[in-house]
């Protein structure tokens, strides 16, 4: 069985269409035609058998044979008028010299009136009317009509050969397009599989056809891919880099405890195991829940009133505040309505926003829990009176492993603040950082 290419059939399709339109086409006007034609004489034959008739009766069958004496033009051979006896034998006009028809009154119809060579090769449209003892015979013959359909059929056919080629050279140019617009999808998609996601599909019209829309649809899956690929080379050598002090340090530590013979001894520095091997474990959780922050789809998304949602957070680290020395506060400064948010990730975000604080903005004795409604959307944010970051480390901060010379010192691993900038960015907002003067804010803006 022979399988054709897409191209191929395309180009067949084409042509298909260009025969089935041009067919149809001329039927039509072939039909309509015949019909049209057919119409016109039996208008024509039944008003010339009424008139005839009106003639007879008014003047007898002298006035009758002038009537059609002058009605024959010479020279008009589709002309059928006459007037014909009881046995069917032509007495005066245009006729067969015996009808092959029955006599009897006919309003209209078509049949081939006579048995000689010259009238039964052809169909005639006729009416047939009795007057006195004989009979009045009124009509066309068709010659003209079949003339005209034989010339409708040579332009059929030859609407068939034109179709034919305008098809085929129509379903070439098609298929060369297409084929060619989807060489060059297909040769982006290779290229990607083979490694190289930096190449994109030319978008010739900007979005006007099937092709520009499927090209520009890879072309956003593609840099949605490439930039997966980037931050996940980040995140791996980030990630390699930042495990090896956590794990040789437990690597030394195990290798202590096990040299040492006194049990409290012992027992103490398994408990530095379990500090170094939370470290690692907070690191790969932290991690894992970035990844799903990113993949999460909105159909996990919930209508939360964010007033309540942050006055529930509140009563939560009051306590926690409370012991660390610190004035915890709740600033509600508008109440805007529910909006669709992913509730578990934004408040892992918010909790992640007042841990900071309390960690190290501690030393300025107070922390604000603040919901603020903007002209570019709602902003979540809190603020400290601690030192603050500059503004020229503050990218550097918010970086997957970014920690800061001053946070070396202090447990973490430096993704928290990544993991809120990709909760932010999965709620189509941001995450920025801003000086409180003193100390700093830390802010995450969700569009309206």
């Amino acid at each position: 069985m022979i399988r054709l290419s897409v191209t191929a059939r395309i180009a067949l399709l084409s042509i298909a269409l260009a025969l089935v339109s041009n067919l149809a086409l001329v039927g039509f006007v072939w039909k309509t035609t015949s019909a049209d034609a057919i119409d016109a004489i039996h208008l024509e034959t039944t008003e010339q058998s009424e008139s005839l008739r009106a003639v007879w009766r008014s003047g007898g069958m002298k006035a009758l044979r002038q009537a059609i004496g002058n009605t024959v033009v010479p020279g008009d051979v589709s002309l059928v008028l006459a007037v014909v006896d009881a046995k069917g034998q032509t007495v005066a006009g245009v006729a067969p010299a015996r009808l092959a028809v029955p006599l009897r009154p006919t309003q209209f119809r078509i049949a081939r009136l006579g048995r000689d060579e010259l009238w039964s090769a052809r169909e005639s449209a006729y009416a047939l009317h009795p007057i006195g003892s004989d009979w009045l015979l009124t009509g066309r013959n068709l010659d003209l009509i079949a003339s005209e359909e034989r010339a409708i059929e040579r332009a059929l056919a030859l609407a068939v050969l034109l179709s034919l080629g305008l098809g085929v050279l129509g379903g070439l140019v098609l298929a060369r397009y297409v084929g060619r617009r989807l060489d060059a999808i297909a040769s982006v998609i290779e290229t990607a599989g083979e490694g190289d996601l930096s190449r994109r599909v030319i978008v010739v019209t900007e979005g006007s056809d099937a092709f520009d829309r499927l090209a520009a649809r890879l072309n956003v899956m593609l840099g949605k891919l490439e930039g997966v690929m980037a931050e996940l080379r980040i995140v791996t050598d980030s990630l390699a880099h930042d495990l090896r002090s956590p794990l040789a340090r437990l690597r030394t530590k195990t290798e202590q405890a096990v040299l040492i013979a006194d049990p409290d001894a012992r027992e103490a520095a398994l408990g530095g195991l379990l500090v170094e091997t939370d470290l690692v474990m907070r690191m790969l959780t932290m991690v894992i829940e970035i990844s799903r922050s990113g993949s999460v789809s909105r159909d996990r998304f919930v209508q939360v009133s964010l007033p309540d949602l942050l006055e529930e957070i509140a009563e939560l680290y009051a306590p926690v505040a409370e012991d660390a020395g610190l004035v915890f506060t709740v600033a509600i400064d508008d109440r805007p309505p529910a909006i669709a948010l992913h509730r578990e990730l934004m408040i892992q975000s918010i909790t992640n926003l007042i841990d900071n604080a309390l960690r190290h903005g501690a030393g300025g004795g107070e922390v604000t829990l603040r919901l603020v409604h903007r002209t570019d959307g709602i902003a979540i944010q809190v603020e400290d009176r601690g030192p603050g970051i500059a503004e020229a480390d503050r990218a550097q901060a918010m970086k997957r492993f970014g920690r800061l010379d001053s946070a070396r010192s202090t447990p973490g691993a430096g993704l928290g603040m990544a993991l809120i900038e990709a909760v932010a960015r999965l709620h189509e907002g941001r995450f920025e950082l801003a000086d409180n003067g003193p100390g700093l804010v830390a802010r995450i803006v969700l569009p309206i």
